[in-house]
């Protein structure tokens, strides 16, 4: 029993002193986690086949229990895992609190990077290359008609057309009240649905517009255009792994690792690989092996 107490008193002495936990992480292991749904599975695996190739690191997948941010950034400060993709329009609302948005998505990354370094000593990597925010989407052929390009454009002839959101979207503060505001939309009617059943709605001709996330893979099976937020309106939610810092300052090399995917996932990129998870039933693990073989990381 002694020998138990003395081995504890030891092991929280060293836990305190500077450098040790440096030395933990050069065990050579990497904890990888991500959030529930299909673009997160894949950018997880992008991630481990990365490293994994990259580097002579052990990566572990570790799927955390519910794995939203609220569940994943408490994990990730306290060392239960190492790094996991992440959005910095979730970062700079639900992590730190901030309610004024930055319009610039680049100074919103850099933002973002900076407040998580000195608040909780997190590095984010570099960014992927896309940008998965809101959108409003709309047929190809109604696209084409009316020469839909921007949100703009479509305010010029909402008149005419029956906009669809899920009941969350009329309730947020980045949802369909202000967005009508600053566009001007006056749509012929809105309707609220549930999340399902917005794409057989649009596709049944039951509404015009729908809101989307703008990688969202049934955007392809469906053949709809996305129109640029050209005021900006909704946040810019560019993704990005953000790591443990004393893990990249043990392993310098998974920096070099990921600059050499940095921008190299676009938003057709990234709606391509969901479709191919969610529509054609790929595993998350064979469409990152494909996307890292198509740009020679593999």
């Amino acid at each position: 029993m002694r020998q138990k107490l003395i081995i504890y008193l030891l092991t929280a002495l060293l836990s305190v002193l500077p450098g040790f936990n440096f030395l933990l992480a050069q065990d050579n292991s990497v904890v990888v986690s991500n959030k529930p749904f299909t673009e997160s599975y894949i950018l997880a695996e992008i991630i481990i086949q990365l490293l994994e190739n990259e580097t002579d690191l052990k990566i572990e997948h570790r799927i955390i229990e519910g794995g939203t941010t609220s569940i994943l950034h408490p994990a990730i400060v306290n060392g239960e895992i190492d790094i996991y993709p992440e959005y910095t329009g979730t970062a700079w609302q639900e992590v730190l609190k901030q309610e004024e948005m930055i319009s610039d998505p680049i100074e919103l990354y850099y933002k973002v990077a900076e407040e998580y370094q000195q608040r909780f000593d997190l590095t984010w990597l570099p960014l992927f290359g896309f940008n998965n925010t809101f959108t409003l989407a709309v047929k190809a052929e109604l696209a084409q008609k009316e020469n839909l390009k921007t949100f703009s454009d479509l305010a010029l002839v909402s008149e005419k057309y029956i906009f669809g959101a899920e009941p969350d979207f009329f309730e947020r503060e980045d949802g369909f009240d202000n967005l009508a505001k600053t566009y001007g939309f006056n749509f012929k009617s809105v309707k609220e649905m549930a999340i399902a059943l917005k794409y057989p709605a649009i596709l049944s001709g039951e509404v015009d517009v729908i809101n989307s996330f703008s990688t969202d893979g049934l955007l392809r099976r469906y053949n709809l255009v996305i129109l640029e937020d050209d005021k900006h309106f909704f946040p810019s939610y560019y993704c990005a792994p953000v790591i443990r810092t004393e893990i990249i300052e043990a392993h310098p090399e998974i920096i070099e690792a990921f600059k050499k995917i940095e921008g190299k996932i676009s938003d057709a990129t990234m709606t391509e690989l969901n479709f191919l998870v969610d529509e054609k039933r790929m595993e998350p693990k064979e469409v990152a092996r494909q996307f890292l073989e198509s740009i020679e990381i593999l």
